[in-house]
């Protein structure tokens, strides 16, 4: 089993920059894929950006490429996503995931999920 814990969601202005962190704890996850998706209210959960645990293998989704920045620290079992010039259309709960997968922006191919953190963004 691996438990995820999202912190550090809240409400910002358009503009402004922001940065998620994920608890990782459990099992070993030197060969885990970690990925961040998003679910607006009415729409479908996207992925948002992913990552090999150890580092090398990047995936951003187009809507967040050249603002968000995805990165883990294996010492510290801790997954971020530093999010600059927010927009209103990134407001979303945002959700960590483990799977044991190769980098993918395939929700169903991540197999443990945390409890999501709320981000609103102000215009």
């Amino acid at each position: 089993q691996v438990q995820l814990v999202e912190s550090g969601g809240q409400l910002v202005q358009a503009g402004d920059s922001l940065r998620l962190s994920c608890a990782a704890s459990g099992r070993t996850l030197s060969s885990y894929t970690m990925g961040w998706f998003r679910q607006a209210p009415g729409k479908e959960r996207e992925s948002v950006a992913a990552i090999w645990w150890s580092g090398g293998s990047i995936y951003y989704a187009d809507a967040v490429k050249g603002r968000f920045t995805i990165a883990s620290d294996t010492a510290k079992n801790m997954l971020y996503l530093q999010m600059n010039s927010l927009k209103p259309e990134d407001t979303a709960v945002y959700y960590c995931a483990a799977g044991r997968n190769h980098v993918t922006s395939t929700a169903g191919a991540y197999e443990y999920w945390g409890q999501g953190t709320q981000v609103t963004v102000s215009s």
